[in-house]
């Protein structure tokens, strides 16, 4: 009986713990020590959108990279040092996240009216959100009180980010891992709907791929050469590349998917039909979607005494 009450005991303790944990990400946050620091940042994502349309996607982007390795805590921000190896450099990175001096001119911003307070790993959750509602996304109420990695790990960017070659059971595999289910992964995917990608991520693709639409490979065919112009860009999205909806997944339908991690969520799999839902109900995607990037959030967050608030957004204190 003794063994049983202190292993319910035991029990209670585990639940009050996590709970308490979980609790300290809140959007009041910030209400008290910087009531102004949401509309600081959203001052600066418009800006910088505003100058470049696809900095909406790489705000996007940005926010996922960071919370795939090592959680939402912007280990993904820091520079390479004598002690630190940047994740900036690792695969899946290196050459293609963006947006890092935008998040930079939003802490600047925000250090200017509270120095010390708001974390960089907050304002990439919160720019990821307004950049969404910025291009006709939804928006979201963000959860905050994340605290700075003082680490970064290039060797997790490597293999725990989703590749661009990857099939479907790996890339459920990969989200699995994360908390986050098929239906929130389709959901995520959609926001590619605003993004480009390198030539040398689909050319095997538009040359070799029998799951492709003829004249969209063609099309595609003109900025990528079978060889050479690697970083040539070309939007997922021929239709609406600069809006946030669903022709993304009307895209999938049609065979038109241009990176191999795209088609395969509409390919004959499990996720055929979430995809078809989602190309039918723009509403039913763009709540998905919101709800999915608040989880996203809330993938191993530092909070409490954990980390630090990065003064400058690229170095430790």
């Amino acid at each position: 009986m003794a063994v049983k009450v202190a292993a319910a005991f035991i029990f209670m303790l585990f639940l009050l713990s996590t709970t308490a944990c979980q609790a300290k990400l809140s959007s009041a946050f910030y209400h008290k020590s910087c009531p102004k620091a949401e509309s600081a940042i959203r001052t600066a994502i418009r800006t910088a959108i505003a100058r470049e349309r696809r900095m909406a996607a790489s705000l996007i982007r940005l926010h996922f990279h960071d919370c795939f390795v090592q959680g939402c805590d912007a280990s993904i921000l820091l520079d390479e040092t004598s002690s630190i190896q940047s994740e900036k450099t690792a695969g899946g990175n290196n050459n293609s996240v963006r947006g890092y001096e935008v998040i930079d001119k939003a802490k600047s911003k925000v250090e200017k009216i509270c120095p010390g307070v708001v974390s960089c790993a907050d304002i990439i959750a919160v720019a990821a959100r307004d950049a969404s509602a910025y291009v006709g996304g939804p928006s979201w109420a963000v959860k905050l009180g994340r605290r700075d990695s003082t680490t970064a790990s290039p060797a997790l960017a490597i293999t725990e980010l989703p590749a661009f070659f990857d099939d479907l059971g790996r890339l459920i595999s990969r989200f699995q891992q994360k908390g986050l289910t098929a239906r929130d992964m389709v959901a995520l995917s959609g926001s590619h709907t605003l993004g480009q990608a390198q030539c040398f991520t689909f050319r095997d693709r538009i040359y070799n791929a029998s799951n492709i639409d003829a004249g969209f490979a063609s099309t595609r065919k003109r900025r990528c050469p079978r060889a050479g112009g690697q970083a040539n860009l070309a939007p997922l999205d021929l239709v609406t590349p600069n809006s946030f909806d669903n022709n993304y997944f009307k895209n999938l339908m049609r065979n038109k998917g241009l990176l191999q991690s795209d088609q395969v969520l509409f390919n004959g799999g499990s996720t055929d039909s979430i995809v078809s839902e989602y190309s039918r109900n723009p509403a039913k995607f763009s709540s998905d979607f919101a709800s999915a990037m608040i989880k996203m959030g809330d993938i191993r967050p530092l909070t409490g005494s954990a980390g630090q608030i990065r003064r400058i957004c690229s170095a430790v204190n």
